[in-house]
């Protein structure tokens, strides 16, 4: 099994949601997850910002979801931090020969 521990998103958001409001609503979709929330960028009608994201297991596709639902959108996946946790039953490979 693979987890996904920290994602770094670059993301294009509308000034309302403010940050501090943005930020929270993740959170509430995402109980387990710490978010760091920066904007790099303001344009006339829109943000972009750089989203931190660290939990022991991040359910990307709830992050994602809760980003579009604010009117956001993610432009690109800049880092990623995963973990392999071994698993015997995937771990051990047999070739027979």
């Amino acid at each position: 099994m693979v987890k996904v521990q920290r994602i770094v998103l670059d993301v294009l958001k509308p000034h309302s949601p403010n940050g501090l409001e943005f930020s929270t609503q993740l959170a509430k979709k995402c109980p387990d997850c710490w978010f760091n929330f920066k904007v790099v960028e303001v344009d006339e009608k829109t943000e972009t910002v750089i989203l931190v994201v660290e939990s022991e297991n991040i359910p990307y596709d709830d992050v994602s979801d809760a980003i579009t639902s604010m009117g956001g959108s993610i432009h690109s996946i800049d880092e990623v931090e995963v973990i392999s946790m071994g698993d015997s039953a995937d771990s051990s490979t047999q070739t027979d020969v």
